[in-house]
């Protein structure tokens, strides 16, 4: 009786082995042969002597992809499976990049690479061959061992099993040996047959050239070749975006090169990604970039813009939508919870000064958010300062557009890193390990950088001026107008201006800089510069008062606090008053009214606590 191999109660590859152990050569048949499991037999195959009477051949069937089986299968019409030398060389291109793309999944082992050379090594000392069967689909899973044993000289194994770790050890399968004499003979002639078909290729070569070519290469790869290729594949949305999309005429004349290809790649996110940030710094164009890039969208895909903008902008929108000629409407960020729930749809959402968005809980952040959700509307966010004080600045921008569990195809990798994997992450945060909301728990820059990337195009003048400017003979750098007139960029030189003060009482700044005004300013008292002073006082007025651990604890910190505020206001003063002898006079006129809001609202409370308490009694 047969036994039967399920990989459960009993697995094949131990058997499958053993067998090998013993064996002269060998003959399989697979569905799906993948590289890097071929190193669970590799050592047996190794012992062969090579050639006709000693190696492994592998036959690989010809597998549809799942798409094309259902359209075959539920054709109106019968289809033959037809099989030419055109359609040979197509199909062999294709399965040399399936085992392309093997390679290319999971993180390298050294095991892996150890593995995979040695693969390439049997294929070149003609102990492997492997050919690809083409006629028909072919899902057989066939292994073949010859043996110099005149009582069994093959040994079968018939089954599911591929040629894979899954398959030989893990996977639950069912497969049977054979052991018979007849059944064995009668699967060698199936085997041969199939062997010297005319659609059967040898693919030998190609896998050796493909592993000799990846990463398990036995040969160097001089550094500054991966340097290009890592380039090559970071860069490869930006190339995208500048071959595929055309800046519109209107615009062509009027944008430097620089803000030509920030248009063109911030097309390629708003398309992919629905949504695109621009935050390249003060006086580089972003209003122009923002205009070119709603053009693309209304002339590509008819899509129609709202523009939101503060206020004080709403009239320079307007001048650039006539000029434009952009089908938008133009409405203050003040009036989105007026006009929003009324407004049309539109799908392409333009919001100038997007980091005044910072509070995803604010009324106005929730008006828009809500618009952009109904009407599914691409969004373009342009501002100078997307990043504040932390990078929840960043994702509460992003959240306009995207939901907070949509898989972005990108994790963060440090912050996974430093808790240990992602089961950990998922055990502390129970979030989407790949979704906006994951990256909020990270305080990593690195993982913040991977995530703007996608999103956001920045550039700054430092760089304009290193890839976008020209040099004149003086060595000096430029950009060229239309008119060919040239815009050199400044070069900023630190100077200290020097002005001499008369020891007089006339001189007004003579008396602004006197060593009474220093000492005035050094002596701010109130109990708001210094709160465990005025708490200190107090306990030592009251000598019944005791003071705890706790509390001592909570004075220390008000006093660290207390110190630091006033050596902070006196910063403040004392850089106005370097500045100018009316800004410091501003600027204290504005504190002494701060001190008298602070002092009525502290008398108003001790008022109204003092109230309560009789009212108790």
């Amino acid at each position: 009786m047969p036994r039967i191999f399920d990989n459960i109660e009993l697995k094949l590859l131990p058997i499958l082995q053993e067998t090998l152990r013993s064996a002269q050569r060998a003959d399989f048949c697979v569905g799906y042969f993948n590289l890097r499991g071929w190193q669970q037999i590799d050592r047996f195959v190794e012992q062969f002597s090579g050639g006709d009477a000693g190696c492994c051949r592998l036959i690989v069937g010809m597998q549809k992809p799942p798409r094309e089986e259902l359209q075959s299968a539920l054709s109106l019409t019968e289809a033959e499976w037809e099989m030419d030398q055109r359609e040979a060389i197509r199909l062999r291109k294709r399965v040399a990049q399936e085992f392309r793309d093997q390679l290319t999944i999971g993180a390298p082992t050294n095991e892996d690479e150890a593995g995979l050379r040695r693969l390439s090594q049997q294929i070149k000392a003609d102990k492997l061959r492997v050919k690809l069967f083409l006629r028909y689909p072919l899902h057989a899973k066939l292994y073949l061992i010859h043996q110099a044993n005149p009582n069994l000289p093959t040994v079968g194994f018939v089954g599911s099993s591929n040629l894979t770790l899954a398959g030989l050890r893990y996977q639950g399968e069912l497969n049977v040996d054979v052991l018979d004499h007849d059944a064995t003979e009668k699967l060698e002639r199936w085997f041969e047959e199939a062997w010297s078909d005319r659609f059967c290729l040898d693919i030998s070569q190609e896998l050796a050239q493909l592993i000799d070519e990846s990463w398990a290469r036995e040969a160097l790869i001089f550094p500054y070749y991966i340097y290009l290729k890592i380039a090559y594949h970071l860069s490869q949305e930006a190339r995208t975006g500048l071959s595929e999309y055309r800046v519109p005429k209107e615009f062509r004349d009027r944008l430097f090169d620089f803000q030509s290809a920030a248009v063109k790649i911030a097309a390629q996110h708003v398309n992919r990604r629905g949504g695109v940030l621009i935050g390249d710094v003060v006086g580089l164009g972003k209003t122009m970039v923002g205009s070119a890039l709603a053009r693309i969208l209304q002339d590509d895909s008819s899509l129609e813009t709202l523009i939101i903008c503060p206020k004080n902008l709403v009239s320079m929108w307007w001048d650039y939508v006539r000029e434009y000629r952009l089908i938008a409407e133009v409405i203050s960020i003040s009036r989105v919870q007026i006009e929003l729930p009324n407004l049309r749809r539109y799908r392409v959402v333009l919001i100038d000064e997007s980091h005044n968005l910072r509070n995803a809980d604010g009324k106005r952040y929730r008006a828009i958010q809500e618009y952009i959700a109904v009407n599914e509307s691409k969004c373009i966010l342009l501002t100078a300062t997307p990043y504040n004080k932390t990078y929840l600045d960043l994702s509460a921008q992003l959240r306009l557009f995207i939901p907070e569990d949509k898989d972005l195809g990108i994790r963060p990798e440090q912050l996974l890193q430093s808790l240990g994997g992602e089961a950990a992450f998922k055990h502390k945060h129970q979030v989407p390990v790949s979704s906006l909301r994951s990256f909020e728990f990270s305080e990593y820059a690195d993982d913040w950088r991977d995530l703007m990337k996608r999103y956001m195009v920045r550039r700054t003048r430092s760089f304009i001026k290193n890839n976008y400017a020209k040099v004149d003979a003086e060595g000096r750098r430029y950009l060229t107008y239309q008119d060919d007139s040239r815009a050199y960029f400044p070069e900023r030189v630190p100077k200290t201006a020097k002005f001499a003060i008369k020891d007089t009482t006339e001189d007004p700044y003579a008396r602004l800089y006197s060593d009474d005004v220093v000492s005035v300013i050094n002596q701010l008292n109130l109990p708001r510069y210094g709160l465990a002073n005025y708490i200190q006082t107090t306990i030592k007025r009251n000598a019944k008062s005791k003071v705890g651990e706790t509390e001592q604890r909570l004075i220390e910190g008000l006093s660290r606090a207390g110190r630091r505020l006033m050596g902070f206001c006196r910063t403040n003063l004392f850089k106005r008053l370097e500045s100018s002898g009316v800004a410091f006079i501003q600027s204290l006129e504005r504190h002494i009214l701060r001190n008298y809001i602070f002092c009525t609202r502290s008398k108003t409370t001790l008022k109204f606590r003092s109230e309560r308490k009789m009212q108790n009694y």
